[in-house]
């Protein structure tokens, strides 16, 4: 059946609010540009067909697709603000790069926005935070770029939007940065060597 008119209601909010929580990072112009292939043809009926409201419909597509999302997919590579995009293969090897500051600072911003979104009337400082602890394990990012996002968050639940000001939010990641490697790798089992 879905939900075509609930779904654009939806992720409109959370695209503004996204926009919103940007501007108080410095990234504001930059976000103008967030999730705006939820809104094409890809992306926007599929995740309409599988809108619950109250999470990702990626997450309903999964448990009703042999937990493959086409949607998932698109957007992943059409949004540098998701670590997925970060990721490549070789050999059946897994190379991670660390995300640029604009994009890490961007998927702040989303996560703030969809932990809002999703579950207003729940919402606490510490929401997205808690959510990153619990499901990071699960996330091909380097430790450059967890580490800034944890930090980032860590910062909202202690000091709210002042603790993310462009200047502070640009020098912590410069010296996170510093000190970690910018690509890491993931060697599987049975996969090739990483040489060419």
């Amino acid at each position: 059946m879905g939900h075509p008119f609930k779904h654009f209601i939806l992720i409109t909010k959370h695209r503004h609010k996204v926009i919103r929580n940007a501007f108080h990072c410095g990234i504001f112009f930059h976000s103008l540009g967030h999730d705006l292939s939820k809104y094409g043809p890809t992306e926007f009926w599929t995740s309409a067909k599988y809108y619950v409201g109250n999470m990702s419909p990626i997450v309903n597509e999964r448990r009703n697709n042999d937990f493959f999302s086409t949607v998932c997919q698109h957007h992943a590579k059409h949004n540098k603000h998701h670590w997925e995009y970060w990721c490549d293969w070789a050999k059946g090897n897994v190379i991670i790069m660390t995300m640029p500051w604009k994009y890490a600072t961007e998927y702040v911003c989303d996560m703030l926005s969809a932990s809002y979104t999703y579950d207003k009337k729940d919402f606490k400082p510490e929401t997205a935070l808690n959510y990153f602890n619990t499901y990071v394990g699960y996330f091909h990012m380097t430790n450059a770029t967890i580490e800034y996002i944890r930090w980032c968050l860590t910062r909202y639940r202690d000091m709210g939007w002042k603790g993310l000001k462009k200047k502070d939010t640009k020098a912590k990641y410069a010296e996170i940065t510093s000190r970690n490697k910018r690509v890491e790798y993931i060697l599987l089992e049975g996969a090739g060597e990483l040489s060419f």
